[in-house]
């Protein structure tokens, strides 16, 4: 991670999608990408490559966590492979920071992955999306990636709340939401106490469960992504300017949500002038392990 400037970076984005391969190959298929992109009202590159999302954020002087999302069980689509993602952080080490993503359904298989993704290609943590994966969080059957992550000093990111891919197609396109309650988070933070955990998003409709889980496990962050700031729960700002002002972190969801939109609408919040930079890099400097935290 040497090639990251913090003291020249703007913000780091903990939470942006790797959303095509360098084949083309997308990591959803058409129907639930299609309505992704409706229920976010989506403007511009929807599928950006992972070189111009590297530009993206140069351009911007931010770096951003990167990662696919592996629910090939569930859904039958292969992943944009890890590798690749990895590779492009490579190519790109002064703004990409790679994560991976492993359905959990792979069993020993993907924990050999794991291990293998953090020892040779230096991924810093891992995705899941328990609503599209189709598990709960605190099925034992992933808790040996848990441990791999945990040992390794890796992150683990964990989609909460509502997802806005199958919104508004027949059935949610089969995903269901009661994977993605943050409280089968909390079991995991307190089976793995040294795990370093991250509540993706607004966790609607359960934001008071999150905040719990937060403030109660001392691993368990909470990220920003996915919705603009302009519709953040009272009690979410509440806590980012107090108890939780060292565990709250900038997360855009790009594409689906840019950085440029998040950031204009976070400007507006009554966001503590000491608490703001907390947000936007240092808690995140600080929870990926780089030098220098808010220099």
């Amino acid at each position: 991670m040497s090639g990251i400037d913090l003291v020249q970076l703007t913000a780091i984005d903990v939470h942006t999608h790797a959303e095509v391969s360098s084949k083309g190959r997308a990591s959803l298929d058409e129907e639930l990408h299609a309505a992704s992109s409706t229920y976010f009202k989506v403007e511009g590159n929807r599928k950006p490559t992972l070189e111009e999302t590297a530009a993206y954020y140069r351009e911007r002087r931010m770096a951003a966590v990167v990662f696919t999302v592996d629910a090939e069980s569930a859904t039958g689509t292969e992943p944009v492979p890890n590798e690749e993602v990895a590779e492009a952080a490579y190519a790109n080490p002064d703004v990409l920071i790679p994560f991976a993503s492993i359905d959990p359904f792979r069993g020993r298989a993907g924990i050999r992955q794991a291990r293998r993704l953090v020892e040779e290609y230096g991924v810093r943590g891992f995705k899941f999306h328990p609503s599209i994966q189709g598990f709960f969080p605190n099925d034992r059957m992933a808790y040996g990636l848990y441990e791999v992550i945990e040992e390794t000093g890796a992150v683990a990111l964990f989609h909460t709340g509502q997802t806005g891919i199958g919104a508004g197609v027949p059935g949610g396109g089969g995903i269901r939401l009661k994977y993605s309650n943050p409280m089968h988070v909390d079991d995991v933070a307190a089976d793995f106490p040294h795990l370093k955990i991250i509540l993706a998003h607004p966790s609607f409709p359960w934001q008071d469960e999150a905040l719990a889980v937060a403030t109660h496990k001392p691993g368990v962050h909470i990220d920003l992504s996915g919705w603009s700031p302009k519709y953040f729960p009272q009690q979410l700002v509440q806590y980012a300017n107090t108890l939780l002002k060292d565990k709250v972190l900038f997360g855009s969801d790009y594409p689906v949500l840019t950085p440029d939109r998040w950031l204009a609408d976070f400007a507006k919040l009554p966001i503590k002038d000491e608490v703001r930079p907390k947000i936007l890099k240092e808690n995140a400097a600080r929870l990926l392990g780089l030098a220098d935290a808010g220099s």
